[in-house]
């Protein structure tokens, strides 16, 4: 165990490092330049090639990389190109806020997806099954955006019962953060609790045609009871991976419903960095995203490792 954990972690460390190296070259390659949009349109050629100068954007590209990632290793982020501030001390409140957007909606989302797959199993080929299939492809096919204005419209400007923008501040108290968050909550929970009900439905399913269900079954032992005691401890596996893959989704792919509700996180901070042509700030954001989608595959892993021992080994789980 402790060699495929530490494989896993190897392997999570070099692709870290290659995500580094694409997300320091994308973000070269967008078009427009940082001393324009600091400095205007109407900064003359002579300005904006000392104020280019002064920001370092004349070095060299390695050389740059190698700037960024000596101070990545030092645990510094670098400093904002319009502001001049510190990244570090920019970018944690705003982490703090869309991990605490991701958290309680993986509080309300995991539970109640787990919860609806198990049923759906329970009663296949049932009105209800069939309804929540419905239900659930529904939620998919509707883009994020679309989802989160049709929330809006429906609970903010109709029954004007949650406000329309999740602007928070350290000042607020929780229940007020908490109501200015149910709405983004509301949004990507519709999408992720679809997907993960889909999996557990399926891998719940999926063994239940496995001679020890079917011995089960033959015993007299109720539907339900053969649902939750035997085939999802052994779905657990695919089901965690999923669940891990949305948990990363809710941190890395939530800047749609962040910058639809205006919320002070990572991914409203990088759409802003973008427009500003900010670089050293895209790529801080991008380096954070990229460390929770490999961090949370790894836990994953090593989760459905413990749940089922025979994917240890070479071809296990066949």
């Amino acid at each position: 165990m402790k060699r495929y954990v530490a494989t896993r972690l190897a392997l999570g460390l070099v692709t870290l490092f290659c995500v580094t190296v694409l997300v320091f070259v994308a973000t070269n390659m967008l078009p427009g330049d940082a001393a324009t949009e600091i400095l205007g349109r109407g900064a003359t050629p002579e300005t904006l090639a000392r104020f280019r100068e002064q920001l370092g954007l004349d070095d060299p590209l390695v050389l740059r990389y190698g700037n960024w990632i000596w101070g990545l290793l030092h645990g510094d982020l670098g400093q904002s190109l319009t502001t001049q501030a510190s990244i570090n001390e920019a970018i944690w409140p705003r982490l703090w806020n869309t991990l605490r957007l991701a958290g309680l909606t993986a509080l309300v989302s995991v539970p109640l997806a787990i919860g609806l797959g198990v049923l759906s199993a329970a009663r296949e080929g049932s009105f209800l099954d069939r309804a929540l299939a419905m239900g659930a492809l529904t939620a998919i096919s509707f883009p994020e955006f679309f989802t989160a204005y049709l929330l809006i419209l429906v609970f903010s400007v109709k029954l004007n019962l949650l406000p329309n923008l999740s602007t928070i501040f350290p000042e607020m108290s929780f229940l007020e953060a908490l109501r200015a968050m149910v709405l983004p909550v509301m949004a990507l929970s519709c999408l992720v609790t679809a997907h993960m009900m889909r999996m557990t439905r399926t891998s719940i399913l999926s063994v239940m045609s496995q001679p020890y269900i079917e011995m089960a079954f033959l015993k007299g032992v109720p539907r339900a009871a053969v649902i939750t005691r035997h085939a999802l401890p052994n779905a657990a596996a695919p089901i965690i991976a999923v669940v891990a893959m949305n948990l990363a989704y809710l941190v890395v792919g939530i800047v749609v419903i962040e910058v639809v509700f205006v919320y002070p996180g990572l991914g409203q901070y990088m759409v802003d960095a973008v427009g500003k042509r900010d670089i050293p700030v895209v790529q801080a954001c991008g380096v954070f995203f990229a460390l929770a989608f490999i961090g949370l595959n790894l836990i994953s892993d090593v989760l459905a490792v413990l749940v089922n021992p025979r994917l240890r080994r070479p071809g296990g789980g066949r």
